[in-house]
């Protein structure tokens, strides 16, 4: 069998990227269709922590890494950091599922976009990563954003904040931890499980639960394992193959899915909430356009330097 060439290699890391932020974008849509025939948020993420799991140790099997898995059990300071990692992706999960389940998918989409932005403020604090003006010019911008979403909403955006620090203090926990995506992910549903099955166990004993009631309502609950998975083996296998640029500027396409969900669902889009989006997607053009100025120069640095003097 022929070696894929680097481009098709490259072509393939990108459409396995889109496709990954395809999936996170779409998914209010999951939620939403569980909303509607039953489930409550609480639910959706027992099954999420159920489901998952499944989908996660097929993984894990796919990718032989289960020697990473048994590692982590073997040492508890790897252990305790997924723990605390569990519980972060834990909240991530169950604020999104309430939002998109309760008419906030907006405030939810504004969280995401705020996330990268965020993500340049950590890595100046923790890693003493440089900040250029472009990043400061996005960074002030995102700020205004916020600001103008506060006036909107007559209150803080807490669910886009809670989103944004709980993915991003995510990243940073799982930047440092010695373990792949896949052993990674695994060990945190691993440890959410038992969690999720007992609220199932319990919502089916007291009659509450809605995934059992219908073949049609099983078939939504056991959706949330590959639509919970999926897209972070997508974006685990792309990330290892793109510059972070490209990644920078793709991830974007996500909260713009979620917000024309948003909108197509009925949310309210007051004038404010419209000068909000304004200023957050300034700022997010500003990323990515310092991005794609960041590998343009890098390329030209790398051709210049090839060149024979």
């Amino acid at each position: 069998m022929a070696t894929p060439s680097g481009s098709d290699a490259s072509r393939a890391a990108l459409l396995s990227a889109f496709a990954c932020y395809t999936l996170w974008g779409l998914m209010p849509l999951l939620f939403m269709g569980q909303a509607q025939v039953g489930f409550d948020s609480l639910e959706i993420l027992a099954h999420r922590c159920v489901w998952a799991v499944a989908v996660a140790a097929l993984l894990v099997w796919l990718a032989k890494q289960g020697g990473q898995v048994a590692a982590v059990f073997r040492n508890p300071r790897t252990l305790a950091w997924l723990t605390f990692s569990t519980a972060l992706i834990g909240l991530n999960w169950g604020i999104y599922v309430w939002a998109t389940t309760h008419g906030a998918t907006l405030e939810a989409s504004l969280g995401y976009y705020i996330n990268p932005l965020l993500n340049m403020v950590v890595g100046l604090w923790l890693f003493r990563e440089r900040i250029d003006r472009w990043g400061w010019a996005a960074i002030g911008l995102a700020a205004v954003g916020v600001a103008f979403q506060t006036a909107a909403l007559g209150r803080p955006p807490w669910i886009s904040i809670v989103l944004a620090l709980s993915f991003a203090t995510y990243g940073v926990i799982r930047k440092r931890v010695p373990v792949d995506a896949q052993a990674g992910l695994f060990v945190e549903c691993l440890l959410l499980a038992p969690l999720g099955l007992a609220w199932v166990i319990w919502l089916q004993s007291s009659g509450a639960g809605a995934a059992f009631d219908s073949p049609t309502n099983t078939l939504w609950a056991l959706a949330n394992g590959p639509a919970t998975v999926l897209p972070l083996a997508l974006f685990a296998w792309s990330a290892r193959r793109l510059p972070l640029s490209t990644i920078g500027f793709i991830q974007f396409l996500a909260p713009t899915l979620q917000f024309a969900v948003g909108v197509a669902a009925g949310e309210p889009l007051t004038a404010l909430r419209i000068a909000s989006f304004g200023f957050i997607w300034g700022g997010a053009a500003v990323f990515a356009a310092a991005a794609l100025h960041r590998r343009r120069a890098a390329r030209r640095a790398l051709k210049e330097a090839a060149e024979p003097v």
